[in-house]
């Protein structure tokens, strides 16, 4: 096949696969692709899925896993005792006094442990809850200055733990992989709380698009 043609075929399927990536995201994806079939990798960490699905999502499990136990270690000493709780600290940061709900949703949390997270925090003084005027039945949370502050000691903590897991990886890999799941993240962050109680068939027939 003509060179011109199989590299225009390889952007098409790419575009049609992520529409909103760039040429410079394709470059990326191209070489890399590329060099991994020249450099088989052998996988470890338990039994190997079957299917390509699974396994990057069986990778990016151990990886989250990974990432929580040496995250937790980085974040020794400063109140703060997990990676989800910095996660509610920055939502708290970001959405300026959110009510509780939307805090513990906003980070994919069930109510009942969001709640006692929060409650952590509260004991802490990292936070401070007040009345919410437009509904009574709801409470509000802001940051405390103690809040604030270890948010920023939190901050250059995480950058630190980010760095060591991903130093084996280039920077511009690293930026194709965001690229890519991207998508993924925002899809289901947008129907996982409305359909939580649903059975798995019915997620799956959303999720799909299946009529």
């Amino acid at each position: 096949m003509n060179k011109t043609i199989e590299l225009v075929n390889e952007w098409g399927t790419f575009e049609g696969r992520h529409p909103d990536a760039s040429i410079a995201d394709f470059c990326r994806h191209y070489l890399i692709s590329q060099r991994e079939m020249d450099h088989k990798v052998p996988l470890e960490g338990g039994d190997i899925p079957m299917h390509p699905e699974g396994l990057l999502l069986k990778m990016i499990g151990r990886i989250h896993k990974l990432n929580a136990i040496f995250a937790a270690k980085a974040l020794d000493g400063t109140g703060v005792t997990q990676v989800e709780e910095f996660g509610m600290l920055l939502t708290i940061k970001r959405m300026k006094d959110p009510r509780k709900t939307e805090i513990i949703y906003a980070n994919i949390s069930e109510l009942s442990s969001g709640t006692d997270m929060l409650n952590r925090l509260k004991k802490r003084n990292f936070i401070a809850e007040y009345a919410d005027k437009q509904d009574k039945r709801s409470k509000r949370v802001k940051l405390t200055a103690a809040g604030e502050k270890v948010i920023e000691v939190c901050s250059k903590r995480m950058s630190r733990c980010a760095r060591m897991m991903l130093a084996d990886v280039e920077d511009n890999e690293v930026r194709l992989c965001a690229q890519l799941l991207k998508n993924v993240e925002i899809k289901f962050t947008n129907i996982w709380q409305q359909y939580k109680s649903a059975s798995f068939a019915e997620i799956e027939k959303l999720a799909l698009g299946h009529k």
